[in-house]
């Protein structure tokens, strides 16, 4: 999968915004103005940091060689997720949403209420 691919995955998600608060080298992707990706897009191999459950996040950094802890995020609840070919398509589809999904429950409820899903 590729971060073109990735990116418009991202922004199909209800509520999702595209923002560059530190800067252009950093494409940030929020929900309710809270961060679920981050890529650099001048980056070679293409990477995202996506939120993942603590557990899971362990579970997949010794499952897929591509899935190391979140670079320069908190390793403990982010992991850098390469688009190499070394994870899945259909995971990196389904680690974006995990992402989102983890940001979205953490929201006050009015702002889930308001994203329309």
């Amino acid at each position: 999968m590729e971060l073109p691919d990735v990116i418009e995955h991202c922004l199909k998600l209800p509520g999702a915004e595209e923002t560059q608060p530190f800067g252009p080298e950093a494409l940030v992707y929020k929900v309710g103005g809270k961060m679920f990706a981050v890529t650099s897009p001048d980056d070679f191999p293409a990477s995202i940091n996506l939120k993942c459950d603590p557990q899971r996040a362990i579970e997949l950094r010794d499952e897929y060689k591509g899935i190391k802890p979140g670079w320069h995020m908190n390793k403990k609840h982010w992991n850098t997720v390469m688009l190499d070919g070394t994870v899945p398509p259909k995971l990196v589809r389904e680690l974006v949403e995990h992402s989102y999904q983890l940001v979205v429950d953490a929201l006050p409820k009015k702002v889930r209420e308001g994203l329309g899903k």
